[in-house]
């Protein structure tokens, strides 16, 4: 397994920036690779990604999600593996962390090189810094989800 730990700084306050985490069908809006995201149900959501030309379905459940807080999710189904949390913190009025932090098992020749050549890690750092664009530019959330998942 290897692990990807990387943050941002957002000038929206922490349920702004929750609030649009947690619609994962718009995802795709600054997160690169990833093609579609279809919400399924309260916990489970379905992939489609496509990095360098390896494309990718698979499953992931949210496994924990308190709002304002953290969502933490691990894949159950499908080529890929991984798990992971984001976390958002309070920094002042209108000004917020988000740390994500994931695991994840390289699948094949490709995924493991680019792994070591520290590909996901770029790639985790180019969409928080498209997230940061995208919620900022926008200043509002495009939605939200505020139940609670334990």
């Amino acid at each position: 397994m290897s692990q990807v730990e990387e943050s941002v700084e957002v000038d929206v306050p922490v349920q702004t920036a929750y609030n649009q985490w947690t619609q994962f069908e718009s995802f795709p809006r600054f997160m690169s690779g990833v093609e579609k995201i279809e919400q399924r149900s309260d916990t489970l959501t379905h992939w489609v990604t496509n990095v360098d030309g390896v494309r990718r379905e698979f499953d992931a459940e949210i496994t924990e999600q308190i709002p304002d807080e953290r969502v933490a999710w691990t894949t159950v189904g499908g080529e890929s593996r991984q798990a992971g949390v984001v976390t958002f913190h309070h920094l002042g009025e209108g000004h917020t962390k988000v740390m994500l932090q994931m695991d994840f098992d390289p699948h094949g020749l490709t995924e493991t090189v680019g792994d070591k050549l520290g590909f996901v890690k770029r790639q985790a750092k180019g969409d928080l810094a498209r997230f940061k664009e995208y919620i900022e530019h926008r200043g509002h959330e495009t939605g939200e989800w505020r139940g609670t998942v334990r």
